[in-house]
């Protein structure tokens, strides 16, 4: 799927840029300037995500649900999980996946500006490992 919106969103792409491309005196490409602005505005390379409202409205259509109940059962899943997560505890969803904490140990980093070495304190970390069913959905 996604390389099928890739080839289409090229298609169109290169169909519309050169309508607006002109050769300069060394047979190159350019862009006239009032139209460089309109070309920079169109997005035809948008990576697509998916924000909370539109997860939201598939939960809502799936489950049957209005909105207002898709919303709090997506609340009270999140918080479910990241209390879950915060207490240490691991959660299997079998076919999906597991989210589990991993602990990160100091250690020593260099300041990019400085040069300098510096402490790195140690950290916990979210972790979630795809299931086999989600990892073959996404494969496909």
């Amino acid at each position: 799927m996604a390389k099928q919106a890739f080839s289409s969103y090229f298609s169109v792409f290169s169909a519309f840029f050169s309508c607006f491309c002109l050769l300069n005196e060394r047979n190159s490409l350019y862009l006239p300037a009032e139209k460089e602005n309109f070309i920079n505005n169109i997005h035809f390379f948008k990576r697509e995500i998916m924000n909370k409202t539109e997860l939201i409205d598939k939960i809502a259509a799936g489950a049957g649900l209005t909105k207002a109940d898709a919303k709090k059962a997506l609340d009270a899943t999140t918080a479910a999980i990241k209390d879950a997560l915060a207490a240490g505890d691991k959660i299997q969803l079998v076919g999906f996946g597991t989210f589990s904490v991993n602990e990160k140990p100091a250690r020593e980093g260099i300041n990019p500006a400085t040069k300098q070495k510096i402490k790195i304190a140690a950290k916990k970390v979210a972790k979630f490992k795809a299931g086999a069913e989600l990892a073959d959905a996404v494969n496909k």
